[in-house]
């Protein structure tokens, strides 16, 4: 019963005319951006971020949320029609997908994505619905020396979970961490790391970080890639599933939900690694395995329900612990932030009409999804024949636009342009970026937890071991250092990402 009435008062702030025009601004947004390859949430959500100023707590959060799973939605639809995945989640919707719309059932493809999405958004939905207070509940009784523990858990598993080279996820976290201690030491009070230049006495930007990385970085690298487009249109009026193959997907779908739902929980886990988990399934599943990377419409269906199960699951960690899963959760924990509002437990107590607001404008913005895009799909493929060299400069603009609005300072826009091209080295390194922001974000954090931790025992570092919580999750950090240091397990794990 006490979660239907919390769901009653999610409905009545989501319902709101406010809220449910900013839940559809941000699907709309979110699948415009997901259409258009090589801009992506990250960077549209870092660029919208000082836009959130002006706009109340729960609006703000309704319509970055909007943006992340309308991106995972609208990501398809070039998949599938152009072969360029709009999100990088997609890419292995690309390899079905692209094939179906060459056999002139690019309808097909497009339909049974949309069904998918919104199933697995659903049942996402749910589950936050239903685990988030009890996880809540446990978080409650966190301590600075417990909190500390679970931000070392939650590193060590995204630099388990990265992709590529574990030495360059290590590093790349360190460096996050060593960027968010630049500033004003909040004990002593002095400044670090600021090497007298004044206007890093408050230390570095999170979204001047965030915009650098994710949108100068993605425009640079864009721009290196010669554009050669092929749109498939044929098939695309035909938007009806036959029973058969409603038959044939609806099992994926239903594996690819239970599955995004698990793995978007885990730290550096999400869209992505559930999209490539449910299509490694699909075909290991598949009485006739050769037909994937042909057309076959499981290849579709799982993939797109895993990631929009993972794209939404990762808002638990976010929501009950504080925890960002991702860097687009770490931009939201920065939204957050932004509003003074301290991401954790106590924001299911504290602020009830955020947090169940938010959760119910989910139900609310991926039906929207579904009625909203199968209809606009022609829209959608005029928007695939813009050359990315009109939008590049728009983008930009607005970029330096947001930057400049949050200190009415040039010098963190000069900043930004550095952030962009680290970003674009880092990609040419093969470093990914995202396991630094991570590390920015909670980096501080840690440190004030640590911190606070041994000022209450007097020093005593055995605080971290005796406490049950806190020594559960070191020992876990522990194991799992332990399977990325095991040779056997490495090498799998590097043939695995290769493949």
């Amino acid at each position: 019963m006490e979660l239907l009435s919390n769901l009653a008062l999610g409905f009545s702030v989501a319902i709101t005319l406010q809220n449910v025009l900013y839940a559809f601004i941000g699907a709309l947004l979110g699948t415009l951006i997901g259409v258009l390859p090589g801009i992506g949430p990250v960077p549209t959500i870092a660029m919208l971020l000082p836009i959130t100023y002006a706009l109340p707590p729960v609006s703000a959060l309704i319509m970055l949320a909007g943006i992340y799973y309308g991106a995972q939605y609208g990501g398809s639809t070039t998949a599938i029609l152009v072969n360029l995945p709009g999100e990088s989640s997609a890419v292995v919707t690309c390899l079905d997908g692209y094939q179906m719309a060459r056999q002139g059932r690019a309808g097909k493809a497009l339909a049974v994505a949309a069904i998918g999405s919104f199933i697995a958004g659903t049942f996402a939905t749910m589950l936050i619905a239903a685990f988030a207070p009890p996880l809540a509940d446990v978080a409650l009784k966190f301590g600075p020396a417990e909190y500390f523990s679970l931000m070392v858990l939650g590193l060590i598993a995204a630099v388990v979970l990265a992709s590529g080279s574990l030495v360059k996820a290590i590093g790349m976290i360190v460096l996050g961490l060593l960027l968010g201690i630049v500033g004003t030491d909040v004990n002593s009070g002095l400044q670090r790391y600021s090497f007298g230049i004044a206007e890093l006495s408050d230390g570095i930007g999170f979204v001047t970080v965030a915009m650098g990385l994710f949108g100068f970085a993605e425009i640079i690298i864009n721009l290196e890639h010669r554009e050669k487009r092929e749109v498939f249109t044929k098939g695309v009026s035909n938007l009806m599933l036959k029973w058969d193959e409603f038959k044939q997907a609806l099992p994926a779908i239903l594996r690819g939900t239970g599955l995004g739902s698990v793995l978007g929980i885990l730290p550096g886990g999400g869209a992505l690694l559930s999209a490539f988990a449910s299509y490694t399934v699909e075909k290991k599943l598949a009485k006739d395995p050769s037909r994937f990377g042909k057309g076959a419409i499981e290849g579709v269906a799982g993939p797109e329900s895993a990631n929009n199960a993972g794209a939404q699951a990762s808002f638990i960690p976010m929501l009950t612990l504080g925890i960002p899963p991702n860097a687009v959760m770490a931009l939201m924990v920065g939204a957050m932030t932004i509003h003074s509002i301290q991401p954790g437990p106590q924001v299911m107590t504290s602020n009830p009409q955020l947090f169940w607001g938010l959760i119910a404008s989910m139900w609310i913005g991926n039906l929207m999804l579904i009625v909203l895009n199968l209809p606009l799909i022609g829209i959608w493929v005029k928007l695939l024949q813009v050359p990315y060299r009109l939008l590049y400069p728009a983008i930009l603009l607005f970029c330096c636009i947001g930057v400049y609005s949050i200190n009415n300072n040039v010098f963190d826009v000069f900043l930004t342009a550095i952030f962009g091209i680290l970003g674009w080295l880092f990609v040419k390194l093969e470093c990914e970026p995202a396991p630094l922001l991570l590390g920015f974000i909670l980096g501080p954090m840690m440190e004030e937890n640590l911190r606070r931790a041994l000022l209450l025992s007097r020093g005593d570092a055995t605080v971290f071991f005796t406490r049950p919580i806190s020594a559960v999750m070191l020992a876990m950090s522990i194991a799992l250092i332990l399977i990325i240091v095991a040779p056997s397990i490495r090498k799998k794990r590097d043939e695995a990402f290769h493949e």
